[in-house]
């Protein structure tokens, strides 16, 4: 793994949510705090990327509201616990953004579009593109991220894999293991 990106707090981590952060219900959404459980070791590793990122966003899919799954507003209570739990071990998560809409819908919104990443950049004005790092478990979310000429971390799921991401990794944890190295 050869992660010298020179990556400091100019920099700024997008990460992908299921999958990710949090353990993915196949075929189902995460739909309350109760059905939420973080992957091993996620908190404090968000923690100590947190220390070296100037910032950290979530930008996740989550079709389970166009499909009346869910609503914003259970959405937005998963995404206050998750805060509040990252927080607890000293990391942030600065802002979380969603893109509620359906797959093949006309969304600008929706991965691989860029509508996520132009929100944050328009919410935080810093933001550098080609000094981000986008980490996800799909296709859609490596895509994501070269698009915008970010650097790609995939973290390997059962997801198959049709996009090379420039580097992936079994978790976010060896992430940020090969950041430090």
């Amino acid at each position: 793994m050869n992660m010298k990106w020179g990556v400091d707090h100019t920099w700024t981590l997008f990460l992908d949510r299921d999958g990710v952060i949090n353990e993915r219900i196949m075929g189902a959404y995460v739909r309350s705090i109760e059905e939420f459980r973080f992957l091993p070791e996620v908190p404090e590793t968000v923690a100590g990327l947190s220390s070296i990122f100037g910032r950290v966003v979530v930008v996740t899919n989550q079709q389970g509201i166009a499909k009346g799954i869910m609503t914003t507003r259970n959405l937005h209570d998963v995404h206050t616990y998750m805060c509040a739990e990252i927080a607890a071990y000293g990391g942030k998560i600065d802002q979380c953004f969603f893109a509620p809409e359906m797959d093949g819908d006309e969304s600008t919104l929706r991965k691989p579009k860029p509508g996520m990443a132009l929100e944050a950049k328009k919410q935080f004005p810093e933001i550098q593109f080609e000094r981000s790092i986008m980490v996800g478990d799909s296709d859609s979310d490596i895509l994501f991220g070269q698009q915008l000429g970010m650097k790609t971390v995939r973290v390997r799921t059962v997801e198959p894999i049709g996009i090379a991401a420039d580097e992936t990794v079994e978790s976010l944890s060896e992430f940020l293991k090969g950041l430090k190295e």
